[in-house]
């Protein structure tokens, strides 16, 4: 069952964010449904709620932040490319606003989070706005989920060094995998699709996102 949580008041604000991330290039009416639905400023902390709508990625403590709505939603996009899927992995539940936006478009949304504060946080405000098709796991993300593995797609909400092996096995067929690659404050954005016994890459542009860690604190 599609989740319903309440109908957003009208807010000029993210009426122009959601203008600003249609000329950015996202197209798909899903997505920017999503986008138009899901409240940024209930993933923030009171302090930052007056900047929830601009397009920019802000703090959310523990030296996280949340991403840039634009990016949010051309991820989302890559990922989904119009369809419909059944079961989508996110690496780094962070606020948990990405979550959510997965969460209107797919049928179940596995998340991970290797900081227990950011993932109980996130737990606690999805559940407050009706969401019932999100898993959470405290863990390392750079393992993936195994015990729900495989995935329609993957998406990665921190930098990578390398693409890690775990994931990649995790991608069920016809897969997508969409992960930030490289050196702290400059990644390459990649769309990873396995189309039978093959991977195909793809480079989506510059993006910059805080480093994929290992471990659980």
């Amino acid at each position: 069952m599609r989740p319903r949580p309440p109908a957003a008041a009208p807010n000029p604000g993210r009426e122009r964010l959601l203008e600003e991330i249609t000329r950015s290039g996202v197209s798909d009416a899903a997505v920017l449904a999503a986008m138009a639905k899901v409240p940024r400023d209930f993933f923030l902390d009171d302090a930052l709620k007056n900047r929830a709508y601009e397009n920019n990625a802000l703090p959310i403590g523990h030296a996280q932040t949340i991403s840039q709505p634009a990016i949010v939603a051309f991820m989302s996009q890559a990922l989904t490319q119009g369809r419909k899927l059944a079961r989508v992995l996110e690496i780094g539940t962070g606020s948990g606003y990405q979550t959510a936006v997965l969460a209107e478009l797919v049928d179940t949304v596995f998340t991970v989070e290797r900081i227990k504060a950011l993932s109980e946080q996130a737990r606690q405000r999805l559940s407050a706005l009706g969401y019932r098709n999100v898993h959470f796991g405290y863990a390392d993300g750079m393992k993936g989920w195994l015990p729900y593995a495989p995935y329609d797609g993957i998406l990665v909400t921190a930098g990578a060094e390398n693409v890690p092996q775990a994931l990649l096995d995790q991608l069920g067929p016809n897969g997508r995998l969409v992960i930030p690659v490289g050196p702290q404050g400059r990644q390459s954005l990649r769309l990873i699709e396995r189309r039978g016994g093959i991977l195909r890459e793809q480079d989506l542009g510059w993006v910059s996102f805080v480093p994929l860690l290992a471990g659980k604190v």
